[in-house]
C-alpha cells in the first residue's frame, strides 16, 4: 500500500506538470518511479497515465483544436518511428540523446535571453517535427522536443500551443497504451497501480490547468523553456 501511495503522489506531481505545460510528465514520473517500481512496469504505468492526462487537456481545450496543425504532425510521426528504430541500430542512442540535450539546452536559454519573433510557419515545418518526433521517440523515448520547438516558433496564443501539444500527445499515448497492451507489458499488476494513481494523476492535471489559466502566454512560454532547459539537462547527464 505504501509503494502504491508514493506511486499516486509522483503522479499527482506529474499531472500538475503537464496540466500546467502541456507535456512534462514522464520527465517527472520515470525518475521517481525508478525508485519504486521496475522500468518494464514503469514505462506503460506511465503511458496510461499520460492517457489520463491528454485526455483531460484535449476536452479542455477542444475549441482551440485545429485538425489542420494536428493531423500532419500525428501523420509524419509514423514513420518517423520506423526510422527512429533503424536510427537506433545504427547510431549510439547515448550521442543521440547528448545531441539532442545540448539542442534543447540551447534553444531553451536563447529564447530567455533574447526576444524571438513568433510567424506563422510553413505547413512543411509541421511534417518535418512530426517526423523528428517520431524518429527521436522511437530512438530513445523522448520524441516530444521536435513538436514542442515547433509549437513555440508559431505566431499562436498559448491555447492553440497548447492544444496542439495535447492533441499531438493524445494521438501519441493511445498509441504506445495500444502497443504495450498487445505486447503484454500492461500486466495486471500495472492495470492494478493505473487504478490507483488515476485519480491522483487527473487531480494534478486539473491543478496544473488551473494554474495556467492565470499566467499569461510569456510567463507561459518562459515556463516551457525552463523545463526544455531541466529536459536537455537530464538527457545530457543520463547519456553522459
Amino acid at each position: 500500500m505504501l509503494i502504491q501511495f508514493c506511486i499516486s503522489l509522483i503522479f499527482l506531481l506529474a499531472g500538475f506538470v503537464q496540466g500546467m505545460t502541456g507535456f512534462g510528465s514522464a520527465l517527472v514520473a520515470m525518475p521517481l518511479l525508478s525508485l519504486c517500481i521496475d522500468v518494464k512496469s514503469a514505462v506503460p504505468l506511465c503511458t496510461l497515465n499520460s492517457v489520463v492526462i491528454t485526455t483531460f487537456l484535449v476536452l479542455k481545450l477542444k475549441k482551440h483544436l485545429d485538425r489542420k496543425e494536428i493531423f500532419p504532425l500525428c501523420v509524419a510521426a509514423i514513420p518517423g518511428m520506423f526510422v527512429g528504430v533503424t536510427l537506433l541500430k545504427k547510431v549510439s542512442s547515448e550521442n543521440l540523446s547528448i545531441g539532442l540535450g545540448v539542442l534543447l539546452v540551447t534553444y531553451a536559454c536563447y529564447n530567455l535571453l533574447i526576444k524571438v519573433k513568433q510567424r506563422k510557419l510553413h505547413p512543411i515545418w509541421s511534417y518535418l517535427a512530426g517526423f523528428s518526433s517520431g524518429a527521436i521517440g522511437a530512438a530513445f523515448s523522448a520524441g516530444g522536443p521536435p513538436t514542442i520547438i515547433y509549437a513555440t516558433l508559431n505566431d499562436w496564443d498559448k491555447d492553440e500551443i497548447k492544444a496542439t501539444l495535447s492533441g499531438f500527445f493524445l494521438f501519441n499515448s493511445y498509441l504506445n497504451a495500444t502497443a504495450h497492451a498487445v505486447s503484454g507489458l500492461t500486466t495486471v499488476s500495472v492495470l492494478s497501480s493505473f487504478i490507483y494513481s488515476a485519480p491522483f494523476v487527473l487531480l494534478g492535471t486539473f491543478l496544473g490547468a488551473f494554474c495556467y489559466d492565470r499566467i499569461d502566454k510569456s510567463v507561459y512560454l518562459r515556463v516551457i523553456f525552463a523545463f526544455l532547459i531541466l529536459m536537455g539537462t537530464m538527457m545530457i547527464v543520463t547519456a553522459w
